[in-house]
C-alpha cells in the first residue's frame, strides 16, 4: 500500500507493511533525543504526513538510552518571556498534535522520558515503559515548570498527591512505579518495548477505521473546555518564568553539569 513519505533530519517516519501503522522516531540519539526547535517543528509535519493512512501510531526514540530526555536546554537558557512563550507554544503545538492525532498513538517509552519527553508520553494515548525506564516532571530543579501539558496531563492521568510529588520534587519514576501510579499502561523488557508498542497498534489498526476516529474524539471530549483554559494558564506561568533568577541559575547549572545554588 502506497503511504505518505517523509524527511526531516531529526525525525524518522516508517510504516509497516500493510501501510497503516506509521512509527515516529525521535532520531538525535547523541543528543539523548532531546527536543530542540527543529524536532518541535518536525513531529507535527510527520503526524500531519501519516494522518490520511495511519490507523495507529509508535512514538519513540533512537539509541539505547532515551526516549526523550527533554526540551534544549542550552536553548533555552536566556530566552526572554516573549521568547520562551513563543517556544512554549511550540511545545504545546507538539503535544497538541499528538494528542489531537485522529487515531490513536502508542509512546513506546526506553530509557529517559523527563520533562519535554514526559508530556510527549502523556499526551500518547497508550503508554508501554521498559522496565528501565525513567520517568519525571523535572523542570523544577531548572527553576521553571512543566510548560508543553505537564501539569494538565500528568493531572489528569494520576492522582493528585503523585501529580504534587512529580512536579513540587521533580521526583523521576521508574518503570514500576510508573505503572503503579497510571502514567503507563505496562512495562515489559528493554528489548521487547517497541515490539509491544507495535503490536498494540497494530491490535488497534485492524479496528475499524470510523469507529476508532470517534472513539478518539469522544474520549478526548472528557477533558477539552477545562483542559484547554489549563493549557493557556500553563504557557504564561511557564514562560513568565524565563528571567527570574531560578531559572538563570537551574538552566546554567545544568548546562556546567553541577548542582544549582538557587537564592535563599
Amino acid at each position: 500500500m502506497a503511504v505518505t513519505e517523509f524527511e526531516a533530519e531529526t525525525v524518522a517516519l516508517d510504516w509497516n507493511d500493510a501501510g497503516t501503522v506509521a512509527t515516529l522516531t525521535i532520531d538525535r540519539p547523541d543528543k539523548l533525543n532531546a527536543l530542540n526547535a527543529a524536532t518541535l517543528e518536525a513531529i507535527p509535519e510527520a503526524l500531519d504526513a501519516a494522518r490520511e493512512d495511519a490507523r495507529a501510531v509508535v512514538v519513540t526514540g533512537a539509541g539505547e538510552k532515551a526516549f526523550v530526555a527533554g526540551a534544549d536546554i542550552a536553548h533555552m537558557s536566556d530566552l526572554s518571556v516573549a521568547e520562551a512563550y513563543d517556544y512554549c507554544e511550540l511545545g504545546h503545538a507538539m503535544t497538541d498534535a499528538v494528542e489531537s492525532f485522529p487515531v490513536p498513538v502508542v509512546a513506546a517509552v526506553d530509557g529517559y522520558a523527563f520533562g519535554g519527553g514526559c508530556e510527549l508520553a502523556l499526551a500518547a494515548d497508550i503508554r508501554v515503559a521498559s522496565e528501565d525506564a525513567l520517568i519525571g516532571q523535572t523542570e523544577i530543579d531548572l527553576g521553571i515548570v512543566p510548560g508543553w501539558g505537564g501539569t494538565q496531563r500528568l493531572s489528569r492521568l494520576v492522582d493528585d498527591e503523585t501529580a504534587r510529588r512529580m512536579v513540587f520534587l521533580g521526583d523521576r519514576l521508574d518503570a514500576a512505579a510508573a505503572e503503579e501510579a497510571g502514567i503507563v499502561g505496562e512495562t515489559c523488557p528493554h528489548e521487547e518495548t517497541v515490539e509491544r508498542a507495535h503490536e498494540l497498534a497494530e491490535r488497534i489498526a485492524e479496528k475499524p477505521r470510523f469507529a476508532l476516529r470517534g472513539a478518539k474524539s469522544a474520549l478526548n471530549q472528557v477533558h477539552e473546555g477545562p483542559q484547554s483554559a489549563g493549557l493557556e494558564y500553563e504557557k504564561r506561568v511557564w514562560s513568565g518564568l524565563f528571567g527570574t533568577p531560578d531559572q538563570r541559575e537551574g538552566m546554567a547549572a545544568f548546562l556546567e553539569d553541577r548542582d544549582p545554588e538557587f537564592e535563599a
